[in-house]
């Protein structure tokens, strides 16, 4: 049996907890939520890198669909991006009942899964969704959002961004606090994104796992992206999970120079360099073609994960791959069908059922499963915090 067949066949029995997926942002962008012009249940290839058959055809059983809004939105304009994101899930379920069923729970991830529909769970990319504030915080996670990454692209007032200067040195006072918070209430605490002190200050300061929902090891790429070993190696004690991401600028080294500089071009043609409209692709396509694009591909990305489990070790990976949150794609893994690839190059590096039947399924399953009992716990012995940024941090 050829390794593609065998990786069909994993995926039938354990298919793959996605971390991280910006099909609403893409959905925002191009038609404002009007699920008539932009239906996922066809398949739009060349327009998204993600729809219902081929999430079918890639072995999806679960994806953490992201309710991101830029970082350049602040206060109450992030908070009410951010609503209307999660309203635009609420619209996307309720379409595709059949294929897609909202999940709050690692339960309702299980049910789905036996259902035979993909659970559908959603985070909120940045803390600037919260807009300091823990009661609001509280209201998102009472609206269906499981896990926070505490910071996008910049810096907010309580916690250090990857891609910013040193303003905080990692967590405030009250960004300690949004830490505590989210441990009480089950929102799992997400580190992709934040500066590496961010990342070391919620790693003391939780009590339950937390995650990476995507980002790959700084060892194999160093972008500030992506994860040093010092901290993958703390994930064992604090039971996390490193889910590998697929961006390309952040796991090819020969990238990161080459995006800058589309990033700049996409900037001096006036777009944002996240932007991936038609109009934007427009002008990447034409950049490209004056300077070549140094190519990942599935192998590149298995050499994060085989890394990253010989730091962390094989119960503390998963997958987070950002579709239709990047310009760019690895060969292979050109879209959410590519999955069975990456499955196929493991299987054929010599990855067990079991070691593959974790970073597909269960590690996922278990880090909210935990995450669920620390909140009961928690909660059994201490109320809400109404605590204000300007009580802790002055």
């Amino acid at each position: 049996m050829d390794f593609l067949t065998r990786a069909h066949e994993h995926l039938a029995s354990h298919p793959v907890v996605d971390g991280h997926n910006d099909l609403p942002w893409a959905l925002r962008q191009r038609v404002r939520y009007d699920l008539d012009r932009l239906d996922i249940a066809a398949d739009q290839t060349g327009r998204l890198h993600t729809d219902i058959p081929r999430l079918r055809s890639g072995g999806v059983g679960a994806q953490f669909w992201s309710v991101y809004v830029r970082s350049d939105l602040a206060g109450d304009d992030a908070v009410s991006a951010t609503l209307e994101q999660i309203d635009g899930v609420r619209q996307m379920l309720a379409r595709h009942p059949a294929d897609l069923a909202g999940a709050l729970s690692a339960d309702d991830m299980e049910k789905a899964r036996g259902e035979g529909r993909i659970a559908s769970l959603m985070g909120a990319e940045g803390g600037h969704s919260i807009n300091n504030s823990l009661g609001t915080l509280r209201a998102l996670y009472a609206l269906g959002v499981r896990y926070m990454t505490l910071t996008h692209n910049d810096n907010i007032a309580w916690a250090d961004s990857a891609t910013d200067e040193v303003a905080v040195g990692g967590l405030s006072a009250f960004g300690e606090e949004v830490v505590r918070e989210m441990n009480r209430i089950g929102m799992l605490v997400d580190l992709s994104h934040v500066a590496v002190p961010t990342m070391r200050d919620a790693l003391a300061t939780s009590v339950a796992p937390v995650v990476f929902s995507h980002s790959s090891s700084r060892a194999i790429c160093d972008h500030v992206r992506n994860i040093p070993d010092d901290v993958l190696a703390q994930l064992p004690a604090n039971g996390g999970v490193a889910m590998a991401t697929f961006v390309p600028k952040f796991i090819l080294p020969a990238a990161v120079d080459w995006t800058r500089a589309a990033d700049e071009n996409m900037e001096a043609h006036g777009l944002h360099h996240l932007d991936t409209t038609p109009e934007a692709m427009k002008v990447h396509a034409a950049f490209e073609a004056a300077n070549p694009r140094p190519v990942a591909t599935v192998s590149t990305v298995a050499d994060h994960l085989d890394h990253m489990r010989e730091v962390a070790g094989v119960d503390h990976i998963g997958i987070g791959g950002d579709f239709d949150g990047t310009a760019f794609t690895p060969a292979g893994l050109e879209d959410v069908a590519g999955y069975p690839n990456l499955i196929a190059e493991l299987l054929r590096r010599g990855w067990s059922g079991s070691d593959l039947a974790k970073l597909t399924w269960q590690n996922a399953v278990r880090v909210l499963r935990a995450a669920e009992d620390v909140a009961r716990d928690l909660q059994s012995r201490r109320g809400p915090s109404n605590a204000t940024i300007g009580q802790l941090d002055g």
